[in-house]
């Protein structure tokens, strides 16, 4: 992190040291919060969101999301067999890639691969194992702060050198906005999400209990690597169909397919706290996962053991694969235009 970036911060209580990378880049933790008592904290090392606390109707504050206490437990993370990415921004492109391998302008490129073969989240060091700038925090009322990340051309072996700026924003309504924004030095492909796993009975439970809902008629349809084959799966009579709402599922590792809409696009609910989460995107998926394959071996905040139904991610983002399908939502950003990408997380208690 750039020094210039931080040093009119460190004179409010908003900035401490959370720990140093092996590269001996300092790595800080951040707090906003708003008039109602919300707070989320994020570290500058993957813009990620460590935690994020909302108040219930008995005065509690609960802590919805997934995280670690150390640095140290964030950068081991990413050597387990299949790192959860946990409150993680993920680029440059979410989801997988199949065999690595994309065409752009006529042109073959040949990422590096992380995932049986394929690319996944972006290949070996994605923009969550990142040292991001902070380059603009607000206070008073609905506080933000803006992180930004240079990614260099051939990053990965993906084209361009990209720039990423990501706003988050704490609202009085107790709304948790992203906004990204992005250009390039040469056409690319992006895809940007957010990676939280959220759980509205707070971090140290299970998410079994709450019940979601998604406004989606079909699902992308997948190959045992969990590519997109072209193909859809429609979800009438599928248990899939979340559009009657229904207990989380144990295992989930989707992409729903959403319609263009300022509506809700997904919702999670706990009946134990009477708190709901919405969700809206300009997106045009969610990818619901749940049931992370290390989450027996992982010692979370507040030495927490995390298992497989600890979290659930909604994951907003351009389908999987994308640049190799014709027919799905473009993926490729060109470098005369900007990346714009908005989501929202929005909080309530529900009487």
């Amino acid at each position: 992190m750039k020094i210039k970036h931080i040093s009119h911060f460190q004179d409010t209580s908003i900035s401490k040291l959370f720990g140093l990378t092996p590269e001996n880049e300092e790595i800080l933790s951040f707090e906003l919060s708003n008039k109602n008592g919300m707070k989320v904290q994020f570290i500058n090392y993957g813009a990620t969101v460590t935690s994020l606390k909302i108040p219930v109707l008995n005065g509690n504050l609960v802590d919805v999301v997934l995280g670690f206490d150390s640095l140290e437990s964030y950068l081991a993370s990413y050597n387990l067999p299949s790192s959860p990415y946990l409150g993680t921004t993920v680029g440059r492109y979410a989801g997988r890639i199949n065999k690595g391998i994309f065409t752009l302008n006529d042109k073959t490129f040949h990422l590096n691969t992380n995932n049986n073969g394929n690319t996944l989240h972006g290949g070996n060091v994605g923009f969550g194992k990142k040292a991001w700038n902070v380059t603009n925090i607000t206070s008073n009322e609905n506080p933000s702060i803006t992180f930004s990340l240079s990614s260099e051309n051939l990053d990965e072996n993906f084209p361009g050198e990209l720039h990423v700026d990501l706003t988050y924003t704490l609202t009085e309504q107790n709304e948790l906005k992203l906004e990204y924004k992005a250009t390039t030095t040469e056409d690319t492909v992006i895809n940007l999400t957010h990676h939280s796993y959220f759980n509205l009975d707070g971090h140290d439970s299970s998410v079994l209990d709450q019940t979601m809902y998604i406004d989606s008629d079909k699902i992308l349809e997948t190959n045992e690597d969990h590519i997109p084959t072209g193909n859809f799966t429609a979800l009438t009579n599928h248990d899939f169909d979340f559009r009657t709402v229904k207990k989380c599922p144990s295992s989930i590792d989707n992409s729903f397919v959403l319609e263009p809409t300022n509506d809700v696009v997904a919702r999670l609910y706990s009946s134990k706290n009477n708190l709901q989460m919405n969700v809206y995107t300009d997106q045009p998926s969610v990818h619901i996962y749940v049931g992370g394959n290390c989450f027996d071996i992982l010692k979370g905040k507040e030495n927490t053991n995390y298992h497989s139904s600890s979290g659930i991610c909604f994951e907003t983002q351009n389908f999987p694969d994308a640049p190799n399908h014709e027919h799905f939502p473009n993926s490729v950003l060109r470098k005369d235009s900007a990346y714009h990408q908005k989501t929202v997380y929005k909080f309530e208690n529900i009487n």
